[in-house]
């Protein structure tokens, strides 16, 4: 690879790595650990099915975000109307807003356990930090940066802790039988919101267009899209693998962050605990900011106030997420009930919503031949629809009927 090829390559890193770093949070880390502790190998299945789709989608934003002067709201608005670019924003930014507390909480608590004091200053002192990062021209910059940082962080610690911990192989392609062990289908619907995010393959197309991509470089994000959301799938599977071959045998069920951290115990040792809590806290940083920026962008651009990064109005209201997920976790301490019923309500509504846009704008642009939209790619993204109308009936009649 010549050096001016190699520069362009690693001038692409970003977008795909963000949208990886958003969907990897504090929640996904805590359900695949649970999903490892308490069933092995046996749900490590859904992660491939989770990722296909999840990088179709991804795919497809890309290409639209790629292809168009317009951003995705923007098309939504052009063709469906004010009302409904106003509901999918205002419906990304409520879910981003509803969810931030528990990135904050995250963040918090890694050195809150850590030096055995109350969590509330580092909640504050890290949703500061985040805030003041908006005020950075180069914000965009900063944020590929310490996104791209933070999920190699993660993949290397739990990368080195799998081949030490020496995963039974022959049982893991024994239990890799497509089937949901009894007891395990709320964890399984979990695994897949957090795995196939919507959300996340939606603010890609935002992403891609504050590159400004020209000429080849389109094809190149494609590729560096898929293998950020390619590398979020290996993670995924790295931490479920860990869980199922170091705390599954000694049945620790992960109540805690703490109990979390001893899946890292062949590699670290004694230090197991503190390294998980700086996997933890990347993973709860990356997504306070990343989860911030969509809520906020959507928000912005819904209300036609613009959603490049570089707009103040945008950061303000990137800045009114933070602030909203800080208040949150310091007043309550933890993510009330009814916050986190209203989230599920708000996403069951939203996300299959989405779903559907995102496949109508594809095809729309796609008869004017400005996207490449295969039998392949149809058929794989209805079947993504089904999936997401499938766990959105699933949500409702968890939540509100049984």
């Amino acid at each position: 690879m010549t050096g001016k090829r190699r520069k362009n390559v690693l001038g692409l890193l970003g977008p795909g790595f963000i949208t990886a770093a958003l969907v990897l949070g504090p929640g996904s880390l805590t359900v695949t650990s649970k999903i490892g502790a308490n069933f092995q190998y046996r749900l490590l299945w859904l992660v491939p099915i989770c990722i296909l789709f999840m990088s179709v989608f991804t795919l497809i934003t890309t290409r639209i975000g790629v292809n168009s002067d317009v951003s995705l709201i923007g098309l939504i608005r052009e063709k469906y109307g004010k009302i409904t670019g106003i509901a999918i924003g205002v419906g990304l930014f409520l879910v981003a807003a509803s969810f931030q507390a528990g990135n904050a909480i995250g963040a918090g608590i890694v050195f809150s356990e850590m030096f055995g004091m109350s969590s509330v200053p580092w909640v504050i002192a890290f949703s500061a930090l985040a805030g003041i990062l908006l005020f950075f021209k180069t914000f965009f910059k900063i944020l590929e940066k310490i996104m791209i940082s933070m999920v190699v962080l993660m993949l290397l610690s739990f990368a080195v802790t799998l081949i030490i911990s020496k995963p039974d192989w022959v049982l893991l392609i024994r239990q890799f039988d497509f089937k949901i062990p009894k007891g395990s289908e709320f964890l399984s619907l979990a695994l897949v919101a957090s795995s196939f995010s919507i959300a996340g393959a939606f603010y890609q197309s935002y992403l891609v267009q504050e590159k400004n991509y020209e000429g080849e470089q389109k094809r190149l994000c494609e590729k560096e899209g898929i293998s950020g959301i390619i590398i979020l799938g290996i993670i995924t599977s790295m931490v479920m693998l860990v869980a199922g071959s170091v705390l599954y045998p000694q049945g620790i069920q992960v109540n805690s962050a703490t109990e979390m951290g001893k899946a890292l115990e062949p590699l670290f040792g004694n230090y197991a605990a503190a390294i998980f809590m700086l996997g933890l806290f990347a993973a709860s940083f990356s997504s306070l900011i990343g989860n911030a920026t969509l809520g906020g962008s959507m928000l912005s651009d819904a209300l036609g106030m613009g959603q490049k990064l570089k707009s103040k109005k945008v950061r303000l209201t990137i800045m009114a997420v933070i602030a909203i997920g800080a208040i949150v976790a310091i007043v309550f301490r933890g993510l009330p009930l009814q916050l986190i019923v209203l989230a599920q309500g708000i996403t069951i509504l939203i996300v299959p919503v989405i779903g559907v846009m995102i496949y109508l704008i594809a095809r729309d642009k796609a008869k004017r031949k400005e996207l490449e939209f295969g039998t392949l790619l149809k058929i794989i993204t209805l079947l993504g629809l089904v999936l997401l109308l499938a766990m959105a009936l699933a949500n409702t009649y968890s939540i509100f009927i049984k």
